[in-house]
């Protein structure tokens, strides 16, 4: 017994009816009510009069001719009894306790990697027959474990639930933030619209999570669209005032110049405050993988398509090509699709079809198929700078691909794309094929060569009429990545003095190269520097791109699968936000609330 437990039944003791003695023997306090050692009985009211109201009513005649000192080893004998009684319930409950809090676990851990509700009964007979072979004393503990589909379903639920309850609790905290949106359909043709949220708090904590998935149940207008994102800011307590932007894949709905959702969300942040700006963002790994639209390599991947279709869509023909490199023993055993829905699949296939084409020519030979452009100069040489080219832009692109990425990050690695493509082009306009190590393989013409630095200057002309809209906040993102070497007739006006301040303190220039971005500017001090951290702020917690909103619709399609396309939407919406979330469940406080729903019932 603890010693504030034994202070309160000494203390009880005390208030017991002193007069009749036989009475103080009989009694102890649990929770603030007298408990009969003899019977259990719970007395309400901790007075003199019921006490020995109850003693002479029930147990007088028991205990009347007993001395003193059997009075109190009976005494001591009840209330050893009452204690190991209530040792066993307890032991009993924190049993209880762990079997609820393994059964949350193992049901965060069937969301978190979208297996079916059902699993939980897989899994459960997992434990129980693993726990017969290790550890058999344990083995009715795990049997114990509610892991039935319904109770994964409800847990599932309650842990969605707590996510948002903490992320509603996070939201509260951010100085700014912003949203990446994006929509497409499941596989019940149903449309689903992901909403982002990157926020960040005053000490540059960014908190980066999955604020709704809505499903549209009829049209997506612009006004549709901008009426489920309002009603998901509200939930959170997302405030309109600290907005700083907003990301999307450009589709018309969305960036619409008059009816569309941006504009709508201007025109909301406008009736607040005329003066606060959002920053719209086109998702740039989105514009990069269009850019490439500009090269017109139609003629090289219509004939690749057809040569890759050739081999794999005939059963015969794919194992005895498959055989074939197997007999040469080439580096690659097979070749694969092209998808033009994936972003890097067309830079892999030309590349393979590459450095197959010796097997792909034999092959066509043996089978009787003529594919004359194998043996064309030219098209080899324009088959070549493609496989070149689209090497370069798959490098780009997984480069941005990731989840936490900056803005100026992404930028940055945009621009050296644009720098490389004009280095290359003046390189190939010179004869110089350093660089474009499969184009140097087929010693192209003159001709050319000339025509290859042309498509590389019209690339570098896509990029920079596509990303207009980075170069509006160049000068800013510029400013917050590089503060001591900026320049301070570029920057914002509330800004210079305190940016030549900064630039005049040799400390803080150390401490620039030694930290982070997000631990440097959370070091700044408020007074000395507010306009500097709130600029910061507000670049740092834009979306460069809809990547996370992408990766989420590939899991959403593997989720509710035609497997499992009677999922409802609440409940996809729980998994999703499981499956994506950095935030841990609180499963002690889920404990703690089922403790409750059962005591309840």
């Amino acid at each position: 017994m603890s010693a504030h437990a034994k202070k309160r039944k000494v203390d009880a003791e005390c208030r017991v009816f002193n007069k009749n003695w036989t009475a103080k023997y009989l009694f102890t306090e649990v929770r603030g009510k007298a408990v009969c050692l003899v019977c259990g009985e719970q007395i309400a009211v901790f007075k003199d009069y019921n006490l020995s109201r109850h003693y002479e009513t029930k147990h007088a005649e028991k205990y009347k001719n007993l001395t003193e000192a059997e009075k109190a080893r009976t005494s001591e004998a009840l209330l050893a009894k009452l204690q190991t009684q209530q040792g066993f319930f307890a032991k009993l409950q924190t049993s209880r306790d762990a079997a609820t809090k393994t059964s949350f676990i193992l049901s965060h851990k069937i969301a978190k990697n979208s297996k079916p509700f059902s699993d939980g009964e897989f899994v459960k007979e997992c434990l129980v027959d693993s726990a017969a072979l290790i550890c058999p004393e344990k083995k009715e503990a795990f049997e114990q474990v509610p892991l039935s589909r319904r109770t994964v379903t409800r847990r599932i639920e309650d842990i969605a639930h707590n996510l948002e309850l903490q992320l509603q609790r996070d939201v509260g905290r951010f100085d700014f933030f912003s949203l990446a949106l994006d929509e497409s359909c499941d596989v019940r043709d149903k449309a689903q619209l992901l909403v982002f949220v990157r926020g960040i708090t005053p000490d540059f904590k960014i908190t980066e999570e999955l604020a709704a998935m809505q499903s549209m149940k009829g049209t997506t207008t612009g006004s549709d669209l901008f009426t489920e994102v309002n009603a998901c800011m509200d939930r959170l307590g997302l405030k309109w005032d600290r907005l700083a932007g907003v990301t999307t894949d450009g589709c018309p709905n969305l960036t619409g110049k008059n009816v569309g959702l941006l504009k709508r969300m201007q025109d909301k942040v406008t009736e607040m405050d005329a003066d606060q700006k959002l920053v719209f963002l086109h998702c740039i790994i989105h514009q990069h993988v269009l850019c490439k639209s500009v090269l017109k390599i139609n003629h090289v991947i219509d004939v690749v398509s057809k040569i890759v279709n050739f081999i794999r869509s005939r059963a015969l023909n794919h194992r005895q090509f498959v055989a074939l490199l197997e007999e040469h023993e080439t580096e690659h055993r097979d070749i694969g699709y092209h998808t033009a829905v994936r972003w890097l699949s067309l830079g892999k296939v030309l590349k393979r079809v590459w450095d197959l084409k010796a097997e792909i020519r034999e092959f066509c030979e043996e089978k009787g198929k003529d594919i004359p452009e194998l043996s064309d100069e030219d098209w080899m040489a324009d088959f070549a700078f493609a496989v070149d080219v689209t090497a370069l832009i798959n490098e780009l692109n997984t480069k941005l691909q990731g989840k936490g990425l900056f803005v100026h990050e992404m930028h940055s690695l945009v621009k050296a794309f644009m720098r490389k493509m004009q280095f290359l082009s003046s390189q190939l306009e010179s004869k110089t094929l350093t660089h474009m190590q499969t184009l140097k393989e087929v010693a192209p013409s003159a001709d050319r060569l000339s025509r290859y630095s042309s498509m590389l200057g019209a690339l570098h002309g896509e990029f920079s009429r596509r990303f207009e809209d980075l170069r509006t906040i160049e000068d800013e993102m510029h400013m917050i990545s590089s503060p001591f070497t900026c320049s301070v007739d570029n920057a914002a006006s509330d800004v210079q003095l305190e940016l030549i301040d900064l630039q005049s303190d040799a400390v803080l220039a150390e401490q620039f190269k030694s930290k982070s971005l997000l631990d440097f500017y959370s070091s700044l001090k408020e007074e000395n520097f507010p306009n500097m951290r709130r600029h910061a702020q507000k670049m740092l917690v834009l979306f460069g791109s809809t990547y996370i909103c992408e990766q989420t619709f590939s899991m959403m399609k593997f989720t509710k699968s035609r497997y499992r396309s009677s999922l409802t939407d609440d409940h996809l919406s729980a998994l999703l936000r499981i499956s994506t979330s950095d935030i841990q469940p609180d499963f002690d406080a889920l404990v703690k609330a089922q403790q409750r729903l059962d005591f309840s019932h």
